[in-house]
């Protein structure tokens, strides 16, 4: 089970002992998993649902600019990927990437998710990994049922990076959480009254123990004054009032890759977090590049942080709820849609291509005459990065992993 506390519930009783608690590691999960070889795997969950269409540009399809009369105005041919794709400005400075093999990109992609088009019930339809919202009750993550099978897994075999819980990672196989927006503040007076309340509750001590071990590991301050005096309230306001700063300038983002690569450097094997700001019913064209710089920014700064013998063992699957209509709206926006894309980086990755089949934009090959049509599961595609990964049976990823799923022919997604 995952380890949490409750915000809430903490401070009240942080407040009744005297202790001074600025704000939980854990309130932001960050999910990294251990296991035995060389292999990494990150999931990037971007919630909102990406609109494929505009981040992967299918110019070669004829129908294209009439579906999108403001939307696909721009044509660089400085990022066209081949005769038929281009790529949005936005991604621009991940076009290197492509040029020497570490990106790639799945078309017409989606979950077994139809119809109703609901942000909270797509996200977790794709991180359940299930055809429907709650087979038989269960509420776990795809990425957790995939840790016992990888042999050796050990606690803290995964984080769960980003300000919510990410069902992705939630199961039965313990995993560790952090948030890279807050520090942690007490006096020594505090922690010996912490401790006193804590010895009969091992769960709750193993949490705030691991919050302090996870809130110094990121450089952040943990401010214990050690001669039974009381924290600068001055100094920790300071420090909570940074955090929330970087976070309005878009340094959330950074501050997680920077932990995750910490973390994949060592002995983690499996780290997943999300980005959002996909959600783009109005002037896409100017809202859909925040999130494309942070994304682009996410990746390159992995690839940093990582040095190249780590990276050129990641595989980063960058994955959304669902696609967007095909047809843009009177906002000069998108609205919920069906088929998606992803995107795949790393030096792990056969980069260069666009898997998937390409359906058209005619009107009669639309899903519902209004949505791209998914040719492939979208899980289909996480199975086979995490066999060519981590050498997990076909049978127990169709099955155990991904109940009731055909993985179909290999895609060669990996090196």
């Amino acid at each position: 089970m995952t380890h949490e506390i409750s915000r809430r519930n903490f401070l009240g009783s942080a407040g009744a002992i005297g202790c001074s608690l600025a704000a939980s590691p854990l309130l932001t999960p960050v999910s990294l998993a251990a296991a035995p070889g060389d292999n990494r795997l990150v999931v990037i969950i971007l919630r909102g649902g990406m609109d494929g269409i505009d981040v992967l540009r299918p110019w070669g399809d004829l129908s294209l600019a009439s579906h999108r009369p403001n939307l696909a105005v721009s044509r660089d041919n400085e990022l066209h990927l081949n005769e038929f794709y281009g790529i949005h400005p936005g991604l621009k400075s991940l076009k290197p990437l492509w040029d020497r093999g570490e990106l790639s990109f799945v078309q017409a992609t989606s979950t077994p998710y139809r119809d109703k088009r609901s942000h909270f019930d797509g996200q977790d339809l794709l991180e359940a990994g299930t055809v429907d919202l709650a087979p038989m009750g269960r509420r776990d993550g795809w990425l957790n049922r995939m840790l016992p099978y990888l042999g050796g897994a050990q606690a803290r075999t995964a984080f769960a990076l980003g300000r919510e819980n990410m069902l992705i990672l939630t199961g039965e196989t313990p995993v560790s959480n952090w948030s890279p927006d807050v520090d942690l503040g007490m006096s020594s007076q505090g922690l010996r009254l912490l401790d006193l309340v804590m010895k009969g509750d091992p769960t709750m001590a193993a949490s705030m123990q691991e919050a302090i071990s996870l809130a110094s590991s990121d450089g952040d301050s943990v401010a214990l004054d050690m001669h039974g005096g009381m924290v600068d309230q001055e100094d920790m306001m300071n420090a909570m009032a940074d955090d929330v700063q970087n976070a309005r300038k878009g340094k959330t983002h950074l501050k997680i890759v920077d932990f995750a690569a910490e973390q994949l450097r060592a002995e983690t094997r499996i780290a997943s977090f999300s980005i959002g700001g996909w959600d783009t019913h109005a002037a896409q064209n100017r809202t859909l590049n925040r999130p494309l710089q942070e994304l682009s920014e996410t990746i390159l700064r992995l690839r940093k942080e990582l040095g190249s013998i780590v990276w050129g063992q990641t595989t980063v699957l960058c994955m959304t709820e669902f696609g967007r209509t095909v047809r843009e709206n009177g906002t000069k926006g998108t609205d919920h849609g069906t088929g998606g894309t992803m995107i795949v980086a790393g030096g792990a990755v056969r980069g260069g291509q666009v898997h998937g089949r390409w359906p058209g934009l005619e009107e009669a090959d639309l899903y519902d005459r209004r949505d791209l049509m998914p040719t492939t599961d979208i899980r289909a595609w996480a199975a086979w990065a995490m066999r060519e990964s981590f050498g997990m049976s076909k049978s127990a990823l169709e099955t155990s992993v991904f109940g009731g799923l055909d993985m179909g022919s290999g895609p060669k997604l990996l090196l």
